[in-house]
């Protein structure tokens, strides 16, 4: 599996709203530059995760961007679904109709494999797990001069 930028930058705004859950709305220009994000792109993010059901947004002076549910209610999984679709490696797994060899293909039962313990790990990884872990790391860096 190899994510895209848009899965990368989607999972860092989805961080960012995980960190700050419960403290209101969140600006789309705080998202982006807190996480270095170009803002338009991030816009364009945040209205396919809004349609997917992860983010709601609130317009005007007071508006910005929340999580629909709190973040150990969120996995991995879910989002990148969202973001990215399928993490099937290989495009038999989730449709034989699109390889002539499927039925016979020894190789399609290991992309299954690889498929499903792939899935297993996004989601049982908390986006609330997430959020903690970067906090922590960031409490661990260390400026020097």
């Amino acid at each position: 599996m190899k994510l895209s930028m848009r899965g990368d930058y989607g999972l860092r705004a989805v961080l960012e709203l995980a960190r700050r859950f419960g403290s209101g709305p969140v600006q789309s220009a705080e998202i982006a530059a807190r996480q270095g994000i170009p803002e338009p792109y991030l816009d364009h993010l945040l209205t396919v995760l809004r349609k997917g059901g992860i983010v709601y947004s609130t317009r005007g002076p007071q508006g910005g961007h929340s999580l629909v549910r709190p973040p150990a209610e969120l996995s991995l999984g879910e989002i990148l679904a969202v973001l990215e679709g399928s993490v099937a490696p290989m495009g038999c797994v989730d449709d034989a109709a699109a390889c002539r060899q499927a039925s016979s293909c020894v190789l399609r039962d290991i992309w299954r494999q690889v498929s499903e313990l792939t899935r297993g790990v996004l989601d049982s990884t908390s986006i609330a797990e997430l959020a903690r872990r970067q906090v922590e790391a960031e409490s661990q860096v260390r400026y020097y001069i």
